[in-house]
């Protein structure tokens, strides 16, 4: 039967077949990171790093939601993070219009109201780093010796700026 997936099984196949999977799931690097979902962001590749070197969360915008802090928690506690970096970039469609704008987009796309979601938009990046890596550094379950950054990644030219 074909499926709309066979392509992207297809290539796992071939992945499989070198793929040396096995070690313990920890951040070997000790680095997490909350990114946004956005396509052009190859999370590992912009900081030099490979697979198993760092937890990598990703959602809209690159916020830190309540289950991210969760995922952060388990980080520091369970699997060596050491460093955390906080990472929206430019020209994101989250930051680059209303949540009413949003949720009409939503709306004439599926057919259906979406008035009730609550979308997230981004108003102004730099605050909202700041308040996100607050967020981190603030939780009590975040120990003070756990590096937290904000960054800024230009999609453009591949640079990350630290957001203070």
């Amino acid at each position: 039967m074909t499926t709309s997936f066979d392509d992207l099984l297809e290539a796992n196949r071939r992945y499989a077949q070198d793929h040396e999977g096995g070690f313990d799931g920890i951040a070997r690097a000790g680095v997490l990171m909350v990114t946004c979902m956005d396509s052009r962001i190859d999370p590992l590749a912009m900081i030099g790093l490979q697979e198993g070197d760092a937890k990598i969360l990703r959602n809209p915008g690159g916020r830190v939601t309540d289950q991210v802090l969760v995922a952060i928690v388990l980080g520091v506690s369970l699997l060596q993070v050491k460093r955390v970096l906080v990472i929206e970039h430019t020209r994101c469609a989250m930051a680059s219009s209303t949540e009413e704008q949003v949720k009409e987009r939503v709306a004439e796309f599926t057919g259906t109201d979406a008035s009730w979601m609550s979308i997230g938009v981004i108003e102004d990046q730099q605050a909202t780093i700041r308040a996100d890596v607050h967020k981190v550094r603030s939780h009590p379950l975040v120990p003070d010796s756990v590096e937290v950054g904000g960054f800024l990644y230009d999609v453009d030219s591949g640079l990350l700026t630290p957001v203070d």
